[in-house]
């Protein structure tokens, strides 16, 4: 596997074989090798609706999938549940080829996301170490899928943010592949192998560039929220799921 874009022209190369990677081919809870449940009801920073739960009916593994359920249950004065799992402490990389393979729900005020934070936060809380948004749609702009980062010097607070969007018609009928390429270089977003999203590393420090450290994956479905509720909740489309196949990472080769 190669990408191109190295130092003095020299393509980055990529690992063929996944030194991390979770095909979900057991049954019952998610594995508690690679995942921990991230749980609670605070909005998350985005006056979320759902309270994140580790029960089996909103993440299980069956049939060879991770299904990650959002349901319209109460929990507290919260009136949805879903997951939120994360394999920090588990599954950190710095650099890499990061691949899913999901099909995602289209349900108005669903939320579903595949990406990425900091391990170890070193240059600051949010945004100053940074985000990487593998995969992100809203309901309410339906088959439009988002590739973003965000930094202290770019992000959606001040309208800053880096991102790419491409339409898919059938991404709740078929499974599609969502991937970023890191190198010490850029940012790369794929979806089914086709280049969505470039970010550069600019040299101007961690303001711009914070990627340089560790950061650990997360998968979740939300509800509701500034951006995924900017057009309310279809409360009678819920329950709604999104089903992850697999999650490959790649190591970043010497070139």
């Amino acid at each position: 596997m190669a990408a191109a874009g190295g130092p003095g022209g020299a393509p980055w190369v990529f690992g063929s074989t996944p030194v991390w990677q979770d095909e979900f081919d057991g049954e019952g809870a998610p594995d508690p090798e690679r995942w921990s449940h991230d749980i609670g009801g605070h909005g998350w920073g985005n006056n979320e609706l759902q309270y994140y739960t580790d029960q089996l009916a909103n993440a299980f593994v069956s049939d060879g999938l991770l299904t990650i359920v959002a349901r319209r249950q109460r929990a507290g004065k919260l009136r949805y549940t879903s997951a939120r799992l994360v394999s920090r402490g588990k599954g950190d990389f710095r650099y890499g080829r990061i691949e899913f393979r999901a099909r995602l729900p289209v349900a108005r005020g669903s939320w579903p996301a595949l990406w990425m934070l900091p391990t170890d936060n070193r240059y600051g809380d949010w945004p100053r170490s940074g985000e990487i948004d593998v995969m992100e749609h809203v309901g309410h702009d339906r088959g439009v899928v988002h590739q973003t980062v965000h930094t202290q010097a770019y992000n959606h607070t001040k309208r800053t943010q880096r991102a790419a969007q491409k339409r898919i018609d059938d991404l709740d009928a078929k499974f599609h592949r969502y991937r970023v390429d890191w190198t010490p270089d850029y940012i790369h977003g794929y979806i089914d192998d086709e280049r969505v999203f470039e970010f550069a590393n600019e040299g101007t420090g961690p303001d711009a560039w914070p990627f340089d450290q560790r950061f650990h994956l997360l998968m979740n479905l939300a509800v509701g929220g500034d951006w995924g509720g900017a057009q309310g909740v279809d409360k009678d489309a819920f329950p709604v799921w999104m089903e992850v196949d697999y999650v490959r990472v790649y190591p970043l080769l010497e070139h």
